[in-house]
């Protein structure tokens, strides 16, 4: 059974209602990014990350899967699929898709700073006092900026073994995950799924200048002919 990865960004989830990382001017929903999303924010005001996260939290849990992410589930009947998302939402899950990577970690769980392998599951307010079994304050279980990507290596691997590529919903400029086009084997196909393609055409490359919802069904139904 061939492989098909799926690198998944922030447009897939954004039909859903979810709103994007950030805007023109680097600033997540009126804050700095740098305030909410990074190990010195979180150590400057914690009540401050864990009311914008909260909030996220919330938001997801009254959104639901869209086109994009059911469509992709159907490949599945012909192909050995893996999803790698950049998103932090559980969508992937809920539409059914049954192998997915979270780059960036998961909103709906929440970690101990003791132990950041001891992770739960989490639909709730995040506050201050929360605790692990250790004692120790829960954090969100994201990856900040400054931080690894834990997940990345097993990405990696992933993607060398890749028969077909898909990109879908993502810009290719954030980095490390901009970088996982290059471990692919050569002349695989690979198909780019976007608005606005920020990617060089070449022989191998399909590309569909339109919204998950539209272009991911078109490549899937393709594909299953």
């Amino acid at each position: 059974m061939k492989k098909i990865v799926v690198l998944t960004g922030a447009g897939i989830s954004a039909e859903s209602g979810i709103n994007t990382f950030r805007d023109a001017n680097g600033l997540w929903e009126g804050h700095d990014i740098m305030e909410v999303a990074s190990p010195i924010g979180w150590n400057n005001n914690p009540e401050l990350v864990l009311d914008f996260y909260n909030k996220r939290r919330r938001q997801l849990l009254t959104v639901n899967p869209n086109k994009g992410h059911i469509s992709l589930v159907k490949l599945e009947e012909q192909y050995d699929v893996t999803i790698i998302t950049q998103n932090v939402d559980d969508l992937h899950e809920r539409a059914g898709s049954d192998k997915i990577v979270h780059l960036h970690g998961e909103l709906l769980k929440v970690r101990s700073q003791f132990d950041e392998n001891l992770i739960l599951d989490w639909k709730k307010d995040l506050n201050l006092g929360d605790s692990c079994e250790h004692n120790s304050q829960l954090r969100p279980h994201i990856v900040w900026f400054g931080e690894m990507v834990p997940m990345m290596d097993s990405a990696i691997t992933i993607t060398e073994n890749a028969d077909i590529l898909m990109i879908i919903g993502t810009s290719m400029q954030v980095y490390p995950a901009a970088g996982l086009l290059q471990y692919t084997k050569a002349n695989i196909p690979v198909y780019f799924i976007d608005p606005n393609p920020a990617i060089t055409p070449s022989k191998h490359l399909t590309i569909l200048s339109e919204k998950a919802t539209v272009g991911v069904p078109k490549v899937v139904d393709s594909l299953l002919k």
